[in-house]
């Protein structure tokens, strides 16, 4: 089932406002308790995860910041000059 326009901005929205920083929380813990003392290892892995994230959720956001496919195109012909 595909979403309509509308319905991937509003759930883009909702990832972003909501599922972001639960993520950001998740990782940063994981990243504590995982390599504490190793640079290296504590940066490849914020890396890591910070590519993994988007992943599950490309197709909520391909074509956001595009014109709604679906709306009436916008005439200027009706000009009254």
């Amino acid at each position: 089932m595909a979403l309509s326009y509308k319905a991937r901005r509003r759930v883009a929205l909702l990832v972003l406002v909501v599922g972001l920083p639960i993520y950001i929380l998740v990782a940063t813990v994981l990243a504590t308790t995982i390599a504490p003392n190793s640079f290296l290892g504590t940066l490849a892995l914020y890396v890591g995860l910070g590519i993994v994230w988007i992943m599950p959720f490309k197709s909520v956001f391909k074509g956001i910041g595009q014109a709604d496919p679906d709306a009436d195109p916008v005439r200027f012909d009706d000009d009254p000059q």
